[in-house]
């Protein structure tokens, strides 16, 4: 093999890696449904037992990985007034402990309940099962199912 063949092979799979991995992190974006307003959020805030802070400067957030904004807990809904980084598959937990990295999210993952699928990343509203207090916990969390990686946490309780 060549110098140049060698040469092809590796800057056309080097592209081809950078095109994939774009297409990964846009994906969700593409086929993410409209966020809900700020007066959907509001709305569904005003009965919130519990609000709390969603902050870049957590242990495992990063640039790639990270939620800002005002979170609300009631027992009906939990909202987010805010932005979440791009990603697929996140999914929002409660957790009786605060986490702020993947090893303490999945060492304490058992003692956690999935409330649901987060579909939007500027603003969200996600219905709380019935069976499910968040009033027994103290931290909401979203992750990211599909790549194990924490995006971001807040205590509020």
């Amino acid at each position: 093999m060549t110098l140049r063949a060698l040469t092809l092979i590796i800057t056309h799979g080097l592209v081809g890696f950078a095109g994939f991995a774009g297409g990964v992190y846009m994906l969700p974006i593409l086929t993410a449904p409209p966020a809900p307003n700020e007066g959907a959020v509001m709305a569904a805030s005003l009965e919130a037992d519990f609000s709390a802070q969603f902050r870049k400067s957590l242990q495992d957030s990063d640039a790639l990985h990270w939620g800002e904004g005002m979170v609300s807990i009631s027992k009906d809904h939990i909202t987010l007034l805010g932005e979440l980084a791009p990603g697929p598959d996140y999914r929002l937990y409660l957790s009786p402990q605060f986490v702020e990295t993947e090893a303490e999210f999945n060492r304490l993952k058992a003692s956690m309940v999935e409330v649901g699928d987060i579909k939007t990343f500027s603003n969200f509203v996600v219905d709380v099962p019935e069976q499910i207090n968040p009033a027994d916990y103290n931290t909401v969390i979203v992750w990211c199912e599909a790549f194990g990686e924490f995006i971001t946490a807040a205590q509020y309780q």
